[in-house]
């Protein structure tokens, strides 16, 4: 009966590959940040905040709903999220559109 068992990482320790590495398949990759389609309930600017981060979007709506009561920023973050923020397969958000389209009028 053979009980030795094997680890791919302990045969080989000065291995940098990120194919074998455990943690490399624990860290997906980076979403970008985009204003979904769907889920939205005005914008979908906590939606896409909650979906970037990995947290549940009534918590940042909760978020958003305190600091708009309590000092009154969280009106002007959504405001700048639903303007900086691309829309789900859109390429550029709503400033980034008006702004190029105010570029090419002046030429």
């Amino acid at each position: 009966m053979n009980t030795t068992t094997t680890h791919p990482q302990a045969s080989n320790s000065t291995d940098t590959d990120t194919d074998t590495d455990p943690e490399a398949d624990t860290h997906p990759r980076q979403q970008p940040l985009f204003r979904p389609i769907h889920d939205r309930m005005l914008t979908g600017v906590a939606s896409g905040v909650a979906y970037y981060f990995g947290i549940d979007v009534t918590l940042v709506r909760i978020v958003f709903a305190v600091l708009a009561v309590v000092g009154g920023v969280g009106v002007p973050l959504y405001l700048a999220g639903w303007l900086l923020i691309p829309d789900e397969g859109a390429e550029q958000s709503i400033a980034s559109a008006f702004i190029q389209s105010c570029q090419t009028r002046s030429r």
